[in-house]
């Protein structure tokens, strides 16, 4: 009997004990640049953007004095934060003029002061300040606007109707969009 009790007590304090170590265990941080992702239908095929978004945080983003230039691919910009930013398509594109076959690509961008380019590279799978130009797919000029607003988080957006479509870039104050067609 005395072996019972005794047995008892021991498994009763080991689960207080248990139940109090879980509820001083530390809370998990997000992350600085979350996972995101945009998705469309453009001519009856998927096409996604996956990529990490990063936040301005009081910071100068773009320019001779902006923290872009920090980056190891500067002047060309990973287009997002962490991993390589992809793009899959699961049809042929045209985007702003260049033919994109069904598959998997990165996205880079060039943003210049006379108006920025995207860049669709053919290597996927690293991380995003791995950058290659010899993989690039080629590259066109993007559409620049003004958010009505400071873009705190950088966000893409996918739109698509019928056979065409936006891929749209947004971060700062800067907006630059190119436009997809399906062949």
């Amino acid at each position: 009997m005395k072996l019972n009790r005794v047995v008892t007590s021991i498994l009763a304090g080991a689960a207080v004990a248990g139940v109090a170590v879980a509820q001083d265990a530390p809370k998990k941080k997000a992350a600085a640049s979350p996972a995101a992702e945009a998705t469309a239908t453009i001519g009856g095929k998927a096409v996604s953007i996956k990529y990490s978004a990063p936040s301005v945080k009081g910071r100068k983003i773009f320019g001779a004095d902006g923290i872009l230039k920090n980056d190891p691919t500067y002047p060309v910009w990973r287009a997002g934060a962490n991993n390589a930013t992809t793009l899959h398509t699961e049809g042929d594109l045209m985007i702003g003029g260049m033919h994109v076959s069904k598959g998997d690509y990165t996205l880079y961008v060039l943003p210049e002061d006379a108006g920025w380019k995207l860049i669709v590279n053919k290597q996927v799978g690293q991380w995003g300040t791995v950058y290659q130009v010899a993989q690039d797919l080629g590259r066109v000029s993007m559409k620049m606007a003004k958010p009505a607003a400071a873009v705190e988080t950088l966000k893409y957006t996918l739109t698509g109707s019928g056979n065409k479509g936006t891929l749209t870039l947004e971060w700062d104050n800067f907006s630059a969009s190119v436009d997809i067609t399906s062949m």
